[in-house]
């Protein structure tokens, strides 16, 4: 479908001040799934989401670029009403770039993390939640052979079960990042989708909010994850991931399945690792079979059979003074949710004790101090000068920073564990 001359001049022209007026629509309702790296577990509401003064030069580049968007909504199959009422008074938002473009100042340890994640006050209320919505999220499991737990935990990470789903309109936060975001051709899709959602009348588009970054909903799912994976479970003919626990949980439950979650398998458990264990190996991509790492020593920590798990892998988030973990394909399939270990491991902690389990059993090394970024980028230079690839210095301790660490780790009569730390960061750069 083409768009009319009419409409495109209608929103070339559109009045800024009934758009700017229109803004204040957005309702109270907080960071994405799949699009950040374990966000920080449920933070406090931020202000609702405000539109920009006509002083601000920005204003006047995003309608250009708004206008020039219609055709492209247009040509996707978006009704005209809904482009014309829509799009048509999508806001700039300034702070959704600020958000986009910062960076945490420290790298969070992961005791931290689950700390907050496996809270008890959180695992009491997820207790709560899990009873209070037994049929819907016992439905879901049994649909899809999620267990509900773990469908709790994730309501749990993500919105707070529901307390703090994210205060930005949603077309307002997306159409500010695909104008000028990091991502543009990636928020461009997920822009269309979410007016999709809005011409099939899910959700009016004032009630359509969420993070900064477009997530949406008790599950803060993308606007694409919405259309391909969300599921009306109580039959009232729309998707609502907002107002119905039933159509939360299916949904929920549906992705996971669809990402490959194996019904009647754990994620895993906590295990003790054998002396002299050879910690490059404690990595997702080394995978064999729960009894082969048996055989090789691995227990679990409490001395019970180890779950029957393939192509397992073992985890030391925090080195070798860490606990340490088994984890299976269901633990690969929670990193499909939010490509985090510590998210993933969130969820499986707090399942697991929602589910009147364990917690963590070894102790976390609390003492080792967290490097900022700009330490981590130094501690990457200096690998990288004395023959450690670590790749581009970018104040991430990813795979490749673990695998130059290790090397060097190795090189000084060190256990190769990977795991940066300041007594490292100060050996290297104290070396001519």
């Amino acid at each position: 479908m083409h768009a009319p001359n009419s409409l495109l001049r209608t929103l070339a022209t559109w009045p800024m001040a009934a758009a700017l007026a229109l803004a204040g629509c957005a309702s109270a309702t907080s960071p994405p799934t799949s699009q950040q790296n374990a966000p920080p577990i449920a933070p406090p509401p931020p202000a609702l989401s405000t539109p920009s003064t006509p002083a601000d030069p920005h204003t006047a580049e995003f309608s250009a670029w708004r206008a020039a968007f219609t055709q492209q909504a247009l040509a996707a199959g978006i009704r005209p009403d809904t482009v014309r009422d829509v799009l048509g008074q999508a806001q700039w938002l300034p702070r959704v770039v600020e958000l986009d473009r910062s960076q945490p100042e420290f790298t969070r340890p992961p005791w931290a993390y689950l700390d907050s994640a496996a809270s008890p006050q959180r695992i009491a209320n997820g207790q709560a939640k899990r009873a209070e919505h037994q049929a819907a999220l016992d439905a879901a499991a049994a649909r899809y052979g999620v267990p509900a737990p773990v469908l709790t935990a994730i309501w749990g990470l993500e919105s707070n079960y529901g307390q703090n789903f994210g205060s930005f309109r949603t077309v307002d936060a997306l159409a500010t990042l695909a104008h000028e975001g990091r991502r543009r051709a990636w928020a461009q899709g997920e822009l269309l989708a979410a007016l999709r959602i809005v011409d099939q009348d899910h959700i009016g588009a004032d009630r359509m909010v969420g993070s900064w970054a477009g997530a949406m909903g008790h599950t803060q799912f993308m606007p694409t994850v919405f259309l391909a994976y969300a599921v009306d479970a109580d039959g009232d003919g729309q998707r609502d991931i907002w107002g119905s626990i039933p159509d939360v949980a299916a949904s929920t439950a549906h992705f996971l399945a669809r990402s490959g979650w194996r019904s009647g398998e754990p994620w895993g458990a906590e295990v003790r690792l054998p002396p002299g264990f050879d910690y490059t190996r404690a990595e997702l991509s080394v995978r064999q079979g729960a009894a082969q790492w048996a055989a090789e020593g691995v227990q679990a920590v409490e001395g019970q059979t180890l779950p029957t798990l393939a192509e397992a892998s073992i985890l030391a988030p925090a080195g070798a003074r860490g606990p340490a973990f088994l984890v299976g394909p269901n633990f690969r399939t929670l990193l499909r949710y939010n490509n985090a270990v510590n998210y993933a491991l969130g969820v499986a902690l707090l399942a697991q004790q929602i589910d009147g389990g364990p917690g963590v059993v070894a102790a976390w090394p609390r003492d080792l101090q967290p490097l900022s970024r700009e330490q981590v980028r130094t501690l990457q230079t200096a690998l990288n000068e004395r023959g450690f690839d670590t790749g581009t210095p970018d104040g991430v301790a990813g795979p490749a920073t673990r695998a130059g660490l290790r090397r060097y780790q190795q090189s000084v009569g060190a256990v190769a564990d990977g795991y940066p730390t300041l007594e490292l960061l100060e050996r290297l750069t104290a070396q001519p």
